[in-house]
């Protein structure tokens, strides 16, 4: 049984006190990024101070040393999401990056349809409408059903057509916290001979997320969002899919030979990574993966439902606010997303800072469209992970229940 207080003790940052009154951090900004624990921090620190070398590129033994590291760490990540083998993980700087090389790679004909929805993060909407501008591609848009806290996923019939190129959705949402069925809407999107892509940067970090039993052909997720370094992200292309898609970046190590008159590419994965990668953010999402792991992805998910569970129930007693996305914590993940009627978001996350030294996001989440789809300009958002608490979640909504009454 996982014990959440030696849990906490993990992480450096839950020991860090406001100066001038010493109170205790309360961060419940999760899904924008996340602490890291000492194993990670560690481990980074390790290749610094013990393996500082090029991967790839000596024969010497220090870099076969952390070219064996780095591999290794590719095959551990392959497996925490159901890879097939290690070739089909690729490393990007971030999730954004990664989109944006499907977008670039894929060849483009005027006329290509696109399917994405309007719940997505700003990451998987721009590349598109980018690419639709460039190359004259159709870009078409699921959206919510009226409750406004689920995809309408009976658009989708007469969405895909034959001419449905990509279809690209997020597995959770990051403002609705919704957990959309993909799985479905991948099957549908085969049928008409599309490639799937699944943003999965607010899923694999928070629950068993496999990528064979999703069936997707593509898939990203960044480090920095469970417990790794920044600047490290993951891309999954399944195995025959590269076939489709040409390497965006030229450079070193993404090539077999090149001459004056042109190049022929790596293998996978390295024909999508060129140049110096991170080696220390790879081998820190390692260290990540296995922390989660010996954690148990069960027991994240079964923590952050009970968590979010309370938070919903409390929220629910307040009249003045409102709490967008699904009611059922079993349809949705660590992500609350509210109002306080004719309140500012940015006022309201000022005031959970000062009066308790708690954190939360206010604004818009690199999700637009969406806030405009809810008649919002703006909303607050508290995101839960493995280090937090019932006692922290009760001081929230306690806060919140005391600006409210101060208010009103």
């Amino acid at each position: 049984m996982v014990n959440i207080e030696n849990v906490r003790k993990d992480f450096p940052m839950l020991n860090k006190r406001r100066k001038r009154d010493g109170k205790p951090l309360i961060y419940l900004d999760n899904a924008a990024t996340t602490f890291k624990p000492r194993q990670v921090i560690e481990a980074v620190l390790s290749y610094y101070e013990d393996f500082t070398a090029n991967v790839h590129r000596g024969i010497y033994e220090l870099s076969q040393e952390v070219t064996n590291l780095y591999e290794d760490s590719r095959e551990k990540i392959a497996k925490f999401i159901g890879a097939r083998k290690p070739s089909e993980i690729i490393f990007t700087k971030n999730s954004t990056e990664a989109f944006n090389i499907i977008a670039y790679g894929l060849d483009w004909k005027p006329g290509d349809e696109i399917v994405t929805t309007v719940m997505e993060h700003h990451s998987n909407i721009v590349p598109w409408q980018i690419i639709r501008e460039k190359f004259g591609v159709k870009l078409k848009f699921i959206d919510l059903t009226d409750d406004g806290s689920h995809l309408n996923l009976d658009m989708l019939e007469e969405l895909l057509t034959e001419r449905t190129k990509l279809v690209t959705l997020t597995h959770v949402s990051n403002v609705l916290g919704t957990i959309n069925p993909v799985r479905d809407v991948i099957r549908k999107a085969h049928e008409v001979g599309a490639l799937t892509l699944i943003d999965a940067a607010q899923s694999v970090p928070h629950m068993p997320a496999n990528v064979r039993e999703l069936e997707c052909d593509l898939l990203v997720f960044s480090s920095h969002k469970m417990l790794g370094p920044t600047g490290i992200g993951v891309l999954y292309m399944r195995s025959g899919v590269e076939e489709h898609i040409q390497p965006p970046f030229g450079g070193g190590e993404m090539i077999k030979t090149v001459t004056l008159e042109g190049c022929t590419w790596n293998d996978m994965p390295w024909r999508f990574e060129p140049g110096t990668p991170n080696a220390a953010g790879v081998i820190g999402l390692a260290a990540a993966v296995d922390y989660l792991s010996e954690l148990g992805m069960d027991w994240v998910r079964k923590h952050e439902i009970k968590l979010t569970e309370l938070a919903m129930k409390r929220l629910a007693e307040f009249d003045k606010v409102t709490v967008y996305g699904p009611k059922n914590t079993k349809e949705r993940g660590g992500i609350i997303s509210f109002n306080v009627e004719g309140v500012e978001g940015h006022d309201v996350a000022l005031l959970l800072d000062e009066f308790e030294n708690i954190a939360v996001r206010s604004g818009l989440h690199c999700a637009e469209p969406l806030h405009r789809k809810l008649g919002v300009q703006s909303s607050v958002r508290a995101s839960f992970y493995l280090y937090n608490t019932e006692e922290e979640v009760n001081l929230f909504c306690g806060t919140l229940e005391k600006i409210v009454n101060s208010l009103f």
